[in-house]
């Protein structure tokens, strides 16, 4: 992203606040809330080739999903944002992590960030996609294995010293 150029601090601003309104829904459990941080057209990547499509089937899944877990604390650590090819476009890419534990008991820790494409609608930024990088997942020890992530971009063809 070193010749990216970076969104207005006003666009910043929005956009850090639409990253911090859906790490809050996380918490709070809120599907409203969570849902309205997409686009209607937008996609959600999971990595390993879990891509979802559309806001209603995107809010399905992670309602779904959440209800594997007792709670999940997702924090939002650092990021930025640049602008894409319209003024009604940009990129971002903000760094995560989640402790959670499971509704079985068992918890554990998450590390990754989102490569993030976002749209203005209406005058709101939102998620147009979100692609999970899985930096570590497992135990909160971190005695898992962390994935390699160089790796992974390489396999596809990203420049992985960006």
């Amino acid at each position: 992203m070193s010749n990216a150029v970076p969104v207005s601090v006003d666009d910043f601003v929005s956009i850090q606040r639409l990253v911090n309104r859906y790490a809050d829904a996380v918490v709070h459990r809120s599907a409203p809330q969570w849902g309205s941080c997409w686009a209607d057209d937008a996609v959600w990547d999971l990595g390993g080739g879990r891509l979802v499509e559309g806001k209603d089937a995107i809010s399905k899944l992670w309602f779904g999903a959440m209800t594997g877990f007792a709670a999940v604390v997702q924090t939002v650590h650092s990021g930025d944002a640049w602008c894409g090819a319209s003024p009604d476009e940009a990129v971002g890419r903000w760094a995560i992590s989640e402790r959670f534990r499971r509704t079985g008991g068992q918890s554990g820790i998450l590390l990754a960030h989102y490569d993030d494409t976002y749209r203005k609608v209406e005058g709101r930024w939102l998620f147009a996609r979100r692609f999970l990088q899985v930096h570590y997942g497992g135990p909160a020890d971190l005695s898992g294995d962390f994935t390699n992530h160089r790796e992974a971009l390489l396999a596809r063809g990203v420049d992985a010293d960006v």
